[in-house]
């Protein structure tokens, strides 16, 4: 089964369109299955892939840390997601407090991207100093603009968490194979140009990078069994309370639910899936998706940035044939 449906995934390696690539499967019941193909790394020698091998997850820390970190906050009622991020961040725009439209956003807003803030800022190019830039981002009057998926909107719930907890997002406690710092051999992300290195067990975005290394939007690493144990937690409820699973699961803004997507039509995790599916992605070649009728979780782990983004990689057409290819591979009709 897992040959089926690693099938894709291995021909665009195997067609030098991606170094190398992992799929996971897992159930409810906690059955798991693996693949992998191609190299950790091309440059600057030849790595093999491994199953121990940990991915830049990018964007998917949205959803595995940063997400899981707000909702259990506010399951221990320490922040209400409807109430404005300002409760726990009082110097969010406080130049204008009367007039700023950043302080009226909500933490539910935030998690849905339903915010007037813009996509992405290279936010490293205003300086080196991770406490600077995070009081840069707090003190910037952004451009107003319709809701679009935004960086910035995480940015700010992982400053929003750091100030409950008083502790950087690396001080979370995360299980084993899912940490902010590599805990084992790295898959090689980008050749970058002002780094000037190859990118291998430190984070790729540089935003995260000029914040520290963890930031709300991206900066978590994973192994294929780390992911693959929070998507059984999320089938199973071992890894979420029904409060937080009814955040993931109900649409909110559009196809958006709190952190996650949810089915629509050409979305990355494919047409099979049903409709009660969730999942995520990330731009190093990362991405978990979840189907709750079917009981069923998969996660498709690449390098496909290495050892340069400018370039085609096919990886839009290769998510969703890859979860196409899961669900007829195996599962029965949904529930």
């Amino acid at each position: 089964m897992i040959d089926q449906a690693f099938a894709p995934a291995a021909a665009a390696v195997a067609d030098g369109r991606i170094p190398g690539a992992t799929l996971g499967v897992v159930t409810r019941e906690g059955e798991r299955w693996v693949k992998l193909a191609g190299l950790a790394a091309l440059v600057p020698e030849r790595e093999p892939l491994s199953r121990e091998h940990w991915f830049d997850l990018a964007s998917v820390s949205k959803v595995i840390a940063t997400t899981t970190m707000i909702l259990r906050l506010a399951d221990e009622g320490r922040l209400d997601l409807d109430r404005p991020l300002t409760d726990a961040i009082p110097d969010l725009r406080q130049y204008d407090v009367e007039g700023a439209p950043e302080r009226r956003l909500t933490f539910r807003d935030c998690l849905a991207h339903n915010t007037h803030l813009p996509a992405v800022e290279p936010v490293y190019t205003y300086g080196g100093d991770p406490a600077r830039l995070r009081a840069f981002v707090l003190q910037r009057a952004w451009r107003r603009g319709p809701p679009v998926y935004s960086d910035i909107n995480f940015i700010l719930l992982g400053i929003a968490t750091e100030r409950i907890t008083g502790a950087g997002l690396d001080a979370w406690p995360l299980p084993p194979g899912l940490a902010f710092r590599p805990q084992g051999p790295a898959v090689a992300t980008e050749a970058c140009t002002w780094r000037g290195r190859v990118l291998k067990g430190e984070v790729h975005d540089e935003n995260a990078w000029a914040l520290g290394g963890a930031a709300g939007h991206a900066g978590l690493f994973g192994t294929v069994d780390g992911v693959l144990d929070f998507a059984r937690g999320l089938l199973d409820g071992s890894g979420a309370s029904p409060a937080m699973l009814q955040a993931i699961r109900q649409r909110t803004n559009g196809h958006r639910t709190a952190g996650w997507e949810r089915r629509f039509p050409g979305w990355p995790g494919g047409d099979a899936c049903s409709d009660a599916t969730i999942g995520h992605t990330g731009f190093t070649g990362t991405g978990l998706w979840v189907d709750f009728d079917r009981n069923l979780a998969w996660t498709l782990l690449t390098n496909r940035v290495h050892p340069t983004r400018h370039r085609e990689s096919g990886i839009a057409a290769l998510r969703p044939a890859v979860g196409d290819a899961v669900i007829a591979a195996f599962s029965s009709p949904p529930r």
